[in-house]
């Protein structure tokens, strides 16, 4: 890069740095470290769920199934995602943040003490954060690749580079930091997407190549489905993704809890599907017609790095690494908020009696402290990330697979449909799932799609089947309160909080 596009990466950096130090005045105690307040607006919420979708694990691994199978990854990927948030907008996003109108609650796993047990909410905790190690460690590798690519820089260094400056940044601010990054990194995104798109049309003849590139690509590369990205992986993905973006991925379920109302979040939910149908299709352009401006390309995973090195101004080639850097600090500060929260609000008082029921104050001392420590270990599994399958084998391999298991009791736990479902069933749902995942990964010959539906599949079917065969025996009293407040539009009451009920001296 050219000392400019240092410049323009480096003034990005100090605008990541203001961010943390203006957010970090507005944070008072734990609530507005975690859930902002639950005053996020509508439009900041939807752009921000949109945004921590995103992170360099776009513009490296999805880069690379772009350029070996084209059209398919944005089927399996935008498209499915668009039909999770509408999903979500109608069974998800309102029940989340009627939790918080009514119960308080600063993490999404706080409720399950009620709904389930300790046991339940404990297993649950654990095995989300551990799984979130591997998540965000696979997007610290991949922003540490596409540094490498632009600058020469070891993975390594890249990877502890912009972890130092995430964790700056969130340790500082927390959620109302993450807010305003997200929205500032979606102005950058947009930009240098455009940017990006303008130049790749220009070299292939104009406009109409947006229509006419799809003949000149290898075969089936304009079809839905194509390569291992078949139907069932689609059908795999659409479930994944629909957990994963209604609160399965606990990051996302935050932006619903901090809305101020469940209207608000129901629209939050509609403007981040509607920006998942329409972006992508500009952002991944560029990753299509890379086989035709860099044929036979021996690591396609670097594709979109080489297109911008090839074909932006001096400057631009700054602002584009300055979008992917801001996409994957985004996401990945976004979830060590969230599983700051759970760590504080849900593990550690499970653990140590010395802290349940700290003041608001005390509770922001220890997030800070979790929050530093967590980031710090996959910042680790990053560097380590080959050993784990590379950047894509960790999203799909792991990430996918396991987060059906996670999330099966956490969500349809909302919905009144399986309220005869008891903490046996949401205890055997995640064991069974996280057993099919083991057995699956023994299983050499087995696919991409039957890896992610089989644990998936598992879980769902022990937890449905448990609560139909509990369908006889009464329903606690608090869960059926529980599940009817979260169901009304109008909350019963004087509109009070009523706190979780801790449960632990039980």
């Amino acid at each position: 890069m050219a000392t400019l596009d240092y410049l323009v990466l480096a003034a990005f950096f100090a605008l990541v740095g203001g961010i943390g130090v203006a957010a970090f005045r507005q944070v008072r105690g734990s609530r507005d470290y975690f859930v902002a307040g639950g005053r996020i607006p509508w439009w900041l919420g939807g752009i921000s769920h949109h945004v921590s979708g995103y992170s360099g694990v776009v513009f490296v691994g999805y880069a690379a199934v772009a350029y070996r199978h084209g059209f398919t990854l944005y089927v399996w990927w935008a498209f499915a995602i668009f039909v999770a948030c509408a999903v979500g907008a109608r069974w998800f996003a309102p029940r989340w943040a009627r939790l918080r109108e009514a119960h308080g609650i600063e993490s999404p796993t706080e409720y399950l003490v009620v709904r389930y047990n300790l046991a339940t909410q404990q297993l649950t905790a654990w095995s989300g954060v551990l799984l979130k190690l591997f998540d965000v460690g696979a997007k610290w590798a991949a922003i540490g690749v596409l540094l490498h690519g632009f600058t020469g820089l070891p993975v390594a260094a890249g990877i502890w580079i912009s972890g130092g400056v995430s964790l700056l940044y969130i340790t500082l601010g927390g959620l109302w930091a993450d807010l305003y990054n997200d929205l500032a990194q979606f102005v950058v995104q947009l930009l240098a997407g455009f940017v990006l798109l303008t130049a790749v049309a220009s070299r292939l003849g104009g406009w109409d190549s947006l229509w006419t590139i799809w003949e000149r690509l290898p075969e089936g590369h304009g079809q839905p489905f194509n390569g291992p990205y078949t139907p069932w992986f689609f059908v795999g993905m659409l479930a994944a993704w629909t957990l994963s973006y209604n609160g399965g991925s606990w990051t996302l379920a935050t932006r619903y809890i901090g809305a101020p109302s469940a209207n608000s979040a129901r629209r939050s939910a509609l403007l981040s599907g509607a920006l998942y149908l329409l972006w992508p299709l500009v952002l991944f352009f560029p990753m299509w017609a890379a086989p035709v401006l860099l044929p036979d390309l021996a690591d396609p995973s670097q594709s979109y790095v080489m297109l911008a090195r090839q074909l932006l101004p001096t400057g631009m080639i700054g602002l584009v690494l300055a979008a992917m850097f801001a996409a994957t600090m985004s996401m990945t500060a976004s979830d060590t908020n969230t599983i700051s929260a759970v760590i504080t609000r849900d593990v550690l008082p499970g653990l140590f009696s010395r802290f349940r029921g700290l003041d608001q104050r005390r509770a922001l001392g220890v997030a800070r402290m979790s929050t530093l420590l967590f980031m710090a270990l996959t910042l680790l599994i990053g560097i380590e990330a080959e050993r784990f399958g590379g950047v894509l084998g960790l999203i799909i391999s792991w990430f996918a697979a396991l987060i059906g298991p996670v999330s099966v009791p956490m969500l349809c736990g909302l919905l009144p449909t399986f309220r005869h479902a008891d903490a046996r069933a949401a205890m055997a749902s995640i064991l069974g799932g996280f057993g099919a995942f083991g057995i699956v990964r023994l299983m050499p010959e087995a696919t991409q799609a039957a890896r992610v539906i089989a644990p998936l599949a598992t879980s769902f079917c022990l937890y449905a089947g448990m609560a139909w065969l509990n369908r006889r025996r009464p329903v606690p009293a608090a869960v059926t309160a529980l599940l009817a407040g979260l169901s009304a539009e109008r909350l019963p009451g004087n509109g009070e909080t009523v706190p979780i009920r801790d449960g632990r001296d039980d």
